[in-house]
């Protein structure tokens, strides 16, 4: 499979996010405020080291509820993870069915917020000069013949899934299906005509993101498998990712990884530290709370969380009891991280073919009911 030509050739520079003051400006305005009270200055566990193991009792939390709340996950079929980390120390770590703490779990539009961070990592670093650059800028060199129109789309636009062309998703079905057999990933998704204004209405589309995914690895000369192991994996101790390979040597920036839960849970715990790693800042804090707040679109309900929103490629539930962000992945896959508590959970789901066995929304629900209803006013 040949790979993309990567263009836009710069300067070599360090691993180490740049924090002046202008590039940080860039990130535009957001007057929402970041999901419920900052976690303790303190807590800045460095994550490439091994996890820290504690027990739920150690961590303040009530043992009694969080094994009412595995006995309830155990009803789940399809769970094959749940884990628990609080105060950057693992307290939590249960696998069901087949499968173990080494195992890469393939989860789904988690890859989304992982997309969302490397779009972060390049505005620092100035490979990204704006978040309201259009997609042409950095996409012209392999897509030629793009129009004006679809060119103009914003980066942020595409970070708020507010592209405004015509996409239904909906059940993980739909648009997705034919994208993904296409065999042109990129011209599939721009040939697309318009069915709103971009910027004005949330439409889900996880080819948006992947063409998102291609902004960042032609501003960083890089494939995704390489960058995010550069800007984040490598310096957060994780040794193992799979990315989906698409037509063309391009990987799926949609819904393409494959993560083992610890490290997923470190994904989150990087967020809870407003991106820093043992003192090392691998996104910008102003980053963490720009893309973990309520962006204006894409509200809706969600069990026991009522009214959630959408970010910058995280969902959001600011009026949970527990206020709280998350990473979503179809058929149950999550990374939940609530501020207020110090807390990230885990959670994986088999997602394969779940369509024939009640449909993923079961299982979401399953999943996300147990995490807010047990597991997480455990720790209250």
């Amino acid at each position: 499979m040949p790979a993309p030509r990567l263009s836009r050739p710069r300067a070599p520079r360090s691993v180490a996010v740049r924090y002046a003051a202008a590039a940080l400006a860039l990130l535009g305005a957001c007057t929402d405020a970041p999901v419920g009270p900052g976690p303790d200055p303190a807590l800045d566990v460095d994550l490439a080291l091994p996890w820290r193991t504690a027990t739920v009792a150690d961590v303040g939390g009530l043992p009694e509820m969080v094994s009412r709340g595995l006995d309830r996950a155990r009803r789940n079929p399809r769970i094959r993870s749940l884990l628990v980390v609080r105060d950057g120390r693992l307290v939590v770590e249960e696998y069901f069915g087949v499968g173990g703490p080494d195992d890469l779990h393939d989860v789904r539009s988690v890859t989304k917020s992982v997309v969302s961070a490397l779009v972060g990592f390049s505005l620092a670093r100035g490979e990204i000069g704006s978040l309201d650059d259009p997609v042409s800028g950095y996409i012209e060199d392999i897509v030629p013949d793009l129009g004006p129109a679809h060119g103009a789309i914003t980066i942020r636009q595409l970070l708020t899934m507010t592209s405004g062309l015509a996409w239904d998703e909906s059940g993980g079905f739909g648009s997705y299906i034919d994208w993904i057999r296409s065999g042109d990933p990129l011209g599939y998704l721009l040939d697309r005509p318009f069915a709103h204004a971009p910027g004005t209405r949330f439409t889900y589309n996880s080819a948006a993101v992947h063409l998102l995914g291609v902004v960042a690895e032609q501003a960083n000369v890089m494939q995704l498998p390489v960058l995010s192991q550069f800007a984040l994996f490598d310096p957060m101790g994780i040794p193992r990712s799979r990315w989906e390979s698409l037509y063309g040597g391009f990987y799926n920036g949609g819904s393409g990884i494959d993560l083992r839960p610890r490290d997923l849970a470190r994904f989150g715990q990087l967020y809870l530290q407003n991106g820093s790693s043992g003192g090392r800042q691998l996104l910008p804090g102003e980053w963490v709370e720009l893309t973990t707040a309520p962006a204006g679109f894409g509200a809706t309900t969600f069990g026991p969380l009522g009214r959630v929103g959408y970010g910058h490629l995280w969902w959001t539930a600011p009026d949970a009891p527990d206020p709280l962000f998350f990473a979503w992945g179809y058929g149950g896959q999550f990374v939940v991280v609530v501020p207020g508590l110090r807390l990230v959970a885990v959670a994986t789901n088999d997602w394969y073919r779940v369509s024939q066995d009640g449909g993923a929304a079961l299982y979401e629900r399953m999943t996300m009911d147990v995490l807010v209803e047990e597991i997480i006013p455990a720790f209250r």
